[in-house]
């Protein structure tokens, strides 16, 4: 079994010897700096490089650079989402972001684990759980994502949240840990807004 393979599997894996992984992070490396390098008028170059970088990146997407990804490949956006400047998607495991999904400035989403071990950590060893962020969902400014986290359905995550585990569908959470702090009602407006 290579290395990619075990990534895949949520097992142990070098992540930062192995050659064939070296190379696709390089890969996508170039394409992130394409990518930022362009300007905000070059929308045809800025959407080819993105639709080379993350496979079926959605015509009604938005990515405001700086932008980057690990592999790209690992990374999947639902139609209509948005994803601020700043975001760093470390998708060693498959990062799923649902449709009409917003993101605010400094999104990391991270799904590398580290070894607590020097030995183990000194060996290049790591790995990855995968990111799930549903449909409808908000996430305001600079929020950090942990391995394995969810976030349900219609769920607004507030700034400088730091989530991990699961998020129940249509709430309000926020917090250092991330807490749910109230049910969304989503048959009231904003119009009706306490």
């Amino acid at each position: 079994m290579n290395e990619k393979e075990k990534r895949d599997l949520g097992l142990a894996y070098d992540a930062n010897f192995n050659e064939d992984l070296l190379k696709e992070r390089q890969k996508a490396e170039e394409l992130c700096f394409r990518f930022n390098s362009l300007s905000p008028t070059e929308e045809g170059a800025k959407r080819a490089v993105l639709e080379a970088l993350i496979p079926g990146y959605p015509k009604s997407a938005t990515i405001l650079s700086p932008f980057i990804a690990d592999y790209g490949y690992n990374v999947s956006i639902g139609e209509g989402s948005f994803i601020n400047h700043g975001a760093y998607l470390m998708d060693c495991a498959p990062i799923s972001i649902g449709s009409h999904v917003f993101i605010g400035p400094n999104l990391g989403a991270y799904t590398a684990i580290h070894p607590l071990d020097i030995e183990s950590r000194n060996k290049g060893l790591e790995k990855a759980k995968p990111i799930v962020i549903e449909d409808d969902v908000w996430i305001a400014s600079d929020v950090t994502i942990l391995p394995g986290a969810k976030i349900g359905h219609g769920s607004v995550i507030g700034a400088k949240s730091l989530v991990s585990g699961e998020i129940p569908p249509n709430v309000l959470a926020y917090g250092n840990p991330v807490r749910v702090i109230k049910p969304i009602d989503q048959d009231k407006h904003w119009d009706e807004a306490e």
